[in-house]
């Protein structure tokens, strides 16, 4: 696996911190890393952007965006109200293709939810996973209404013909409720793929070597990590 896309059942749900996970536990086992950016909203020219965010995070990966728009939106909705042209599926696949060559992993963070639209013909980020033949990871909630959403994000995919990696909790709380405990049996029957990894709340906030240090156990073997799901997870 050298290209990976990283997605979310939403927004807010902890795909950049996931992203730069991802990007620590590869780097711990000496990969080289890319991390692109797609769309980036809500962010003005002299601010940080989520890519900025995993490097700070993660360590020495090459980052890269393709678009930037001031208003916190949609990227069509952004890209038509700023004037700027928008981003299409196979801007992001050549993108990625052309890292790659040069990358030993490369992770593709999309924005907000699987079908958010990145121009006016409904380009999505399902589109360029499916332009790649590369898989997508499903980043999720803990608690009480994440499994409507994974389970219609999955859907989603397997419509599309895209492979599913698996979902990863993308903040994982310190004294989870009983919804919570009980997701982590039924997120993978609401998936219909494995679980991947429990991000601990706050993680984005530790400083950058307290996170790298910790990464690897966040994440399953198969994302690069050594944490083992629970019994029935």
């Amino acid at each position: 696996m050298s290209i990976l896309l990283v997605s979310g059942t939403g927004t807010e749900v902890g795909k950049t911190v996931t992203t730069a996970a991802l990007a620590a536990a590869a780097l711990a086992e000496g990969r080289s890393v890319a991390v692109l950016k797609p769309a980036q909203t809500g962010v003005t020219p002299a601010e940080r952007g989520d890519a900025d965010e995993v490097v700070r995070l993660a360590g020495p990966v090459t980052a890269l965006e393709l678009a930037r728009y001031p208003e916190p939106l949609a990227p069509d909705t952004a890209a038509r109200r700023s004037g700027l042209p928008p981003v299409r599926p196979y801007e992001v696949a050549d993108a990625a293709r052309k890292l790659a060559t040069e990358h030993d992993l490369v992770l593709i963070e999309g924005a907000g939810g699987l079908l958010v639209r990145f121009d006016a013909d409904g380009g999505t980020l399902a589109d360029a996973a499916r332009l790649l033949g590369a898989p997508v990871l499903v980043v999720a909630a803990a608690g009480l209404g994440t499994l409507n959403a994974t389970a219609l994000t999955g859907e989603a995919l397997r419509g599309r013909g895209v492979v599913q990696a698996g979902v990863v909790v993308g903040s994982w709380p310190r004294e989870p409720d009983l919804a919570a405990r009980c997701n982590l049996a039924d997120l993978p029957v609401a998936a219909r793929g494995p679980l991947l990894g429990l991000l601990p709340e706050g993680a984005g906030s530790l400083a950058p070597l307290e996170f790298r240090a910790a990464a690897q156990g966040w994440l399953a073997p198969a994302m690069g990590g050594n944490w083992r799901a629970p019994a029935g997870g």
